[in-house]
Parts: structure tokens; sequence; C-alpha cells
């Protein structure tokens, strides 16, 4: 598992406006192997969703990205036009958005928006598209999968919904796979099934999936690392189990502290003071420094680079005299 599907290096996005220029996500960098999971972590406003579509090429006009590169298969992507792009959507990059309503087409059965994808991306007949329409389905345990294949978007639950949401990001079999909240607004049972239907591909196909979630419980039981977003960079990067029992970022302990023990009396959860700051008043420095404990006079005046410690890398002042490279 060392080929790195996903690469990201130094990616930065801005939002022009007539305030001055917004930059939601700034000098990102991180990669994913083959048959990797990485669970991107954060408060809203942190950067998450804005970083997946920016791999993708799904930003909205004005916001662009204005640096960096992303390789996708040792192929540099970010600089393709549209058209090119949108070849490498679907094909080699699936994309499974938060809420399946609005990503399914409620007007066409889901067998029909499945072969419209398969038939644009493969060479391949229409009964071929339709078999392997089925067949995506069952793989993604959706019941009598020949029946439903006539069926609409409205005909099933919500789980079976975003089970149909995975097999159209399935659909070609694309080595990344960008999950986007995929498990919001579903009760704890259906989760528990999205995951494994996601760990499944991984296991199976090899497939690289960046899962973009505010939800510590579905990362701790999906993700092989973990990276903590803030403002639009990343503050800790590492394997999940290292970040969940021993993180080093000040934002890192404040995220692990205020979930809740399944043992053990604790009276009072960590509570991180303020909220993410506004991207047209991000503050110089260390742009967590406002809200954090442990501030001392470096974090006012320069951002912190990636370093690591431990098993993990941390962009902390904290540890300044630790050396390491950016992830």
């Amino acid at each position: 598992m060392s080929e790195k599907i996903l690469d990201v290096k130094n990616l930065s996005v801005e939002i022009p406006t007539r305030h001055g220029i917004l930059k939601p996500v700034d000098g990102l960098s991180f990669s994913i192997k083959k048959g990797e999971i990485l669970g991107v972590v954060g408060e809203s406003g942190a950067g998450k969703s804005m970083a997946g579509n920016a791999v993708i090429g799904l930003l909205d006009r004005p916001a662009h990205v204005c640096g960096g590169e992303i390789w996708l298969n040792g192929r540099r992507i970010d600089n393709l036009s549209q058209e090119q792009y949108r070849k490498v959507r679907g094909k080699e990059i699936g994309m499974v958005f938060q809420d399946p309503l609005t990503s399914l087409n409620p007007l066409l059965p889901i067998g029909e928006q499945l072969t419209e994808t398969i038939l644009e991306h493969l060479d391949v007949s229409k009964k071929e598209a339709l078999d392997r329409a089925v067949a995506i389905l069952e793989e993604v345990s959706i019941p009598a999968a020949s029946m439903r294949i006539g069926s609409y978007p409205h005909q099933f639950s919500g789980g079976m919904r975003q089970r149909v949401v995975i097999a159209l990001a399935l659909a070609v079999e694309p080595s990344l796979i960008i999950a986007d909240e995929p498990t919001t607004a579903l009760d704890v049972s259906v989760q528990a099934q999205i995951i494994s239907v996601l760990k499944k591909l991984c296991a199976e196909r090899g497939t690289a999936i960046m899962l973009i979630t505010h939800d510590m419980g579905v990362i701790a039981e999906s993700a092989d690392r973990m990276a903590v977003m803030y403002s639009g960079q990343i503050a800790e990067i590492g394997k999940t189990r290292d970040l969940i029992k021993n993180p080093k970022h000040p934002y890192s302990i404040g995220l692990m502290g205020s979930i809740p023990a399944i043992k053990g009396d604790v009276n009072r959860l960590v509570q991180i003071p303020g909220s993410m700051p506004r991207l047209s008043d991000i503050p110089k420095g260390c742009s967590f420094h406002p809200r954090c404990n442990k501030v001392f006079e470096p974090c006012y005046t320069k951002r912190a680079s990636l370093s690591k410690v431990g098993n993990s890398k941390v962009a902390c002042w904290l540890y300044e005299n630790s050396k390491g490279a950016n992830e």
C-alpha cells in the first residue's frame, strides 16, 4: 500500500470579493495511498469541503486554485482545461456528496443515471452498461438490485439513496473517491452500513478515499490516517489511532477532549473558546492563537510549518525544535 494515488502539494484556493481576496484553503499538503482512507476533520469553515472540491475541480466561481499542485496517479491535474477535467471526474475521481437527494436526478430512474455515467466514460453497449449498473448496486448491498434498477430516488430510504450515490461514484471504478459528509443525517445503524461499504471498497478494490466529516466516531471507525484542518490549513496529520489517543496540536487536543468518553466519570468536557475565524479576518501568525491556551510570542507573528513529532506531523510552535518536512 505504498503507491500514492493522490498527492496534494501546497494547495491554495482564493475567492476574490469586493472587500478583498479570501483564502479558504491556504498551503494544504497531503497524500493518500492506494487502499487508504484519509479522514479530514475540523469545525465548519475549516476548508474541508473546499479542499475536496478543489481536488475534483468543482469549485464554484469566482473561487479558484491560485497555487500549489494536485497530482493523481502520477499525473498533474490542477492545470487541466475544463474539458480535460470533465473526463477525469467520474472515470478517475468519484464524488459522494453530503445530500443524496441533491446529487440524484429525481426525474430519472437510478438505472438510467448509472448507465449514463458508464456510457460516458467506457466503451460498452447499453446492455453491458445496464449489467454493470446492476452489479455495482449489488456491490453496495442494494437488495434485489435487478428489480430496483428502474426505481426513482424517492422510492429509496435515506441510507439506500446514499448507497446509490456511492454506486454512482464507483460506476467506472475510479482510483480515488472523495466522500463529503457521507453519513450526515443518517441514523447510527445506517452510518455503520455506509462505513462498511467504504471500507470494503478499500480492501477489495484498492480505492483511495478522502473522507470529509466532522464526526469523530466515523473517523475512528473507518480512517487509516486523519488530517485535522483549521482555517484552511492542516494543524496535525498522522495515523488515526495516534491522533485520537495522543493528539499534539492544542486544537487537536481540544477536539478530542470534546468527545464524551464511554468509560470514566467526566463532569465537564473540554470546550475550545471562541469560534473559527471569518475568512475576511484570519489572524496573523498561527490562525488558532486567539483560541489557544498555550499561545506564546512566535504564535502572533509567524505560521509554524508541519514538523515531525512522534508518529504525526504538527504545525505548532510548541514543537519548533522538532525537525520534519511538509506532508
